[in-house]
């Protein structure tokens, strides 16, 4: 398949490119700096800012799927409303270049721990990731009200850790899956593998779901 990726060179993005590449699909990465991805004959590196939804577009246009790893960065001050906009720019842009699939990885925070009870919403979520938590629940939300795209979202289990490739793994709905007490774990390896898996064989269109071990 002809992908593009976004955010493909992140903390996300670059399991997800090398996952994509390994299975032979040929993959344009949209990045900030598309000098720092490594050579490869299926890959081509652009440069690209997803707020600029027209140029997006252009970019995006003849591609069979979007893949969208995109965060502002932890670091930003205002990473909620960044986080809303880019989201918004990408849905736009997935649209206006006529590709219907978009497969979006977001957060845990909106994973539900209880009825009318989110993780983000729980008195011990950590603060410093609630800006950014909360822009990804609201792109969530956003895409749910979206009926022409066939949009598929991904939360990790709530520790998202380095770690690898295994291939196997719980699959789950709206609900935070658990180890034990535990939240639940998963490598970016392996949610590479589940995002792929989803790209190949879709299960899970215009719904959101998770995985852990």
């Amino acid at each position: 398949m002809k992908l593009a990726l976004i955010g493909a060179s992140g903390y996300v993005g670059a399991p997800l490119l090398q996952e994509a590449l390994n299975r032979g699909h040929q993959v344009t990465a949209l990045v900030r700096h598309p000098e720092k991805l490594p050579a490869h004959a299926n890959l081509v590196a652009v440069r690209a800012d997803v707020h600029d939804s027209a140029a997006l577009a252009e970019q995006l246009r003849g591609h069979d799927a979007v893949l969208s790893a995109f965060n502002p960065g932890w670091g930003v001050a205002d990473i909620r409303e960044q986080f809303i906009a880019g989201s918004r720019a990408i849905v736009a842009a997935s649209r206006q270049a006529g590709v219907r699939r978009l497969l979006v990885v977001g957060g845990a925070g909106s994973l539900h721990v209880a009825p009318g009870l989110q993780l983000i919403d729980t008195p011990n979520f950590p603060a410093e990731y609630k800006e950014g938590a909360e822009g990804a629940r609201q792109a969530l939300n956003m895409l749910r009200d979206e009926h022409e795209l066939e949009w598929t979202f991904l939360s990790p289990a709530a520790l998202l850790e380095p770690g690898p490739r295994t291939g196997k793994f719980r699959l789950g709905g709206d609900e935070l899956l658990m180890d034990g007490d535990q939240p639940g774990r998963i490598s970016v390896a392996d949610l590479a593998v589940a995002l792929l898996d989803e790209v190949e064989q879709p299960q899970h269109i215009r719904h959101r779901f998770t995985l852990a071990y």
